[in-house]
Order: structure tokens, then sequence, then C-alpha cells
């Protein structure tokens, strides 16, 4: 394990702390452009994420309407309601997203699984990296805003699905994440930047409570003016 991720870890709260739980509770409110473009404006204005912190698994609730949740597994998204019943289920959802672009509309299974694996990296990096099948290598460091920020390439097993198997971790000095670059595939590629702000501690571990994605230009800069998602966390409980 390289000592920039040694240092992350430290930084958002420790290893330690972080193998004494298994679940994270957030409370979060999520915008941005891509929800209307996607045919689900405000659709998580206002919802709590759980993710698993030892395996791939995140639930929206409640999801569309009262009494219901949604649940996202690598091999398949489902819609559930409070009694258990299962109302919809998908099975293999990644195969559903051939030939889509970043226009192409959603139905609520893509939504569940793209929102899915999302926020749970989001909520479990930088600690996910030591999952087993991670790479890491440091790379060349980056300039901006008169900051030096060194950087993780990570690359992404096989069965822990991402937005892409490859993805750049930006850290400053202190270890926290500032900014997370890939591509997001199942929209046909994008060149993406996900910058992450507003550190706040919950329950002993420290998350960004503000992410803002852009798009990066031609020269790794964001594109400002618009922005694909927003994501602000309200509140984390850790069990």
């Amino acid at each position: 394990m390289s000592d920039l991720l040694d240092q992350a870890i430290a930084a958002h709260g420790g290893w330690e702390r972080w193998e004494q739980i298994s679940e994270l509770n957030a409370h979060i409110r999520v915008g941005g452009a891509i929800w209307h473009v996607k045919g689900w404006p405000d659709v998580y204005a206002d919802i709590h994420a759980s993710a698993s912190t030892r395996r791939p698994h995140t639930e929206f609730s409640p999801f569309l309407k009262a009494g219901q949740r949604c649940v996202w597994e690598p091999n398949r998204t489902v819609i559930v309601v409070d009694s258990g019943e299962v109302v919809e289920e998908r099975v293999s959802p990644r195969s559903f997203f051939g030939g889509h672009t970043i226009p192409t509309p959603w139905d609520q299974q893509h939504l569940i699984y793209f929102t899915g694996y999302a926020m749970w990296t989001y909520l479990t990096t930088p600690f996910l990296f030591k999952l087993p099948g991670f790479k890491t290598e440091e790379v060349e460091p980056w300039d901006e805003d008169g900051e030096t920020w060194r950087r993780l390439k990570v690359t992404f097993p096989a069965n822990v699905p991402s937005h892409s198997t490859e993805q750049t971790f930006y850290f400053d000095n202190s270890g926290l994440l500032r900014r997370q670059d890939y591509s997001v595939e199942i929209m046909g590629g994008t060149t993406s930047a996900n910058y992450a702000s507003d550190y706040q501690a919950f329950d002993g571990l420290v998350f960004p409570t503000k992410r803002r994605v852009y798009t990066a230009g031609a020269d790794n800069r964001p594109i400002l003016g618009r922005v694909a998602v927003a994501i602000d966390i309200l509140a984390i409980d850790a069990a």
C-alpha cells in the first residue's frame, strides 16, 4: 500500500475506526443538470442513503414514494416495499446500458444502478481501496488553484462496478480527497471531474459534505458554469 493511501485513510478517520463499523447512513440532497437530461429531476432532492462498508451494497429510501426503497448490488437492482415484497428487480443491470450516451433517458432500474454504485464509491473512499482486487499507484502530482495535490491512480476489480475501471483521486497536503476523475462508461464515456469539499467529522470519520461534478476540458481543468451533479450531505451515522 502506498504512503499516499496510508495518509488518506488516516486523514479520513483511520483504518481502526473504519473496521469498527459495517454501515453508513447518510441524509443527502442531490441535484444537477444530469437528472433533467435523464428524465428524473429532483428524484433524490431529499433522501436517505445506506451503504455497506464491507461489500458493494447501497439502499435509498424513500424511493419515488413513501413506504418504498431501492437496493443496488453489482449483479441486481431491486425496488422493495417496507413489508419486504419485491416490486421490481433487474438482474445483470449494467448490461442494460448498451448503446447509451449522455442524452439517453433512464428507467428507474437504470437510475438505481448508477446512483447505487456512485454513492457507494463516494461514501467509502478512500477505505474501499484496501478491499481485495484494488490496485493503486501514485502518479505525478497536480497543481490547481495554487495548491499541489498528490494523485492516486486506482484500478477497480471487475466485481466492484463504478464509473470506470481506472480513476484518479487527488489528495491535498493533509491527505483529504479534493478531486476524483473518471469516465462514466455507462453513459458512453465522459471526462468528469468530481470535486470534494466542506469536510465534517461524523462518528469519528471525516467526509466531504459537498461534491460538485463538472466536465473536464482538454487541459484537465474543469469547465465551470454548469454542474452535472451536486451532492450535499446533511448528516452521516456510522453503525
